[in-house]
């Protein structure tokens, strides 16, 4: 199954990517990871990517799809995978459509994790680092900064799942409540729960 998770800073992304990944039997594929990946390992486009990056520019797309599909070619992505933090534009969107029908593939389902905008805050604003001996809040987290941060990833991410909804391909999942029960409406959304519960327990 080839799936792309969508979701706000303090939606719980992350966690979710990892665990649903693990419960399909696919690789979690995160966009920090591939570009890490091939700036320390020198490849090419990492060697590219790095000249903007260390200019303090955006990468292109062209470049950042182009790592994409590199990595959604490897072997342990034949059977599927889940991208988090791909794609983040209509642009990238179209790209990895194109990318995955050169390879004879197609995406099956965006999944889009929603959270009340309060909640975000109070989640994110909530967070605390060490330092020094002493819990303090990071500049970021501040509860201003995050509602910064939510209003420029509305920005970027309603035209995305605009774009998937257009496709059929979009399915909303409310993500408040534990982490196992938002993996279950995630599940069930990608009509893999009942699947998984059919399949012999593993000794």
């Amino acid at each position: 199954m080839r799936v792309v998770l969508l979701g706000p800073p303090g939606a719980g992304k992350g966690t979710q990517a990892q665990i649903i990944a693990g419960r399909l039997g696919v690789p979690a594929i995160s966009t920090g990871d591939i570009f890490r990946a091939n700036v320390s390992g020198q490849t090419e486009l990492g060697q590219k990517a790095k000249t903007y990056m260390d200019a303090g520019d955006l990468v292109p797309d062209a470049i950042t799809v182009a790592m994409v599909s590199d990595r959604l070619a490897e072997p342990d992505a034949k059977a599927g995978f889940l991208l988090d933090g791909f794609p983040r534009t209509i642009a990238q969107a179209e790209q990895l459509r194109d990318s995955l029908a050169e390879m004879g593939n197609v995406l099956d389902r965006c999944l889009e994790l929603v959270v009340d905008e309060d909640e975000l805050v109070r989640r994110l604003s909530g967070r605390r680092m060490l330092v020094d001996g002493e819990w303090v809040q990071r500049d970021d987290d501040k509860p201003e900064t995050v509602r910064h941060r939510l209003e420029v990833y509305r920005e970027q991410t309603a035209p995305l799942s605009g774009f998937y909804e257009q496709a059929g391909l979009l399915s909303r999942i409310n993500a408040i409540g534990e982490i196992d029960e938002v993996t279950h409406r995630a599940l069930e959304a990608l009509g893999a729960d009942e699947a998984l519960a059919d399949e012999p327990a593993e000794d």
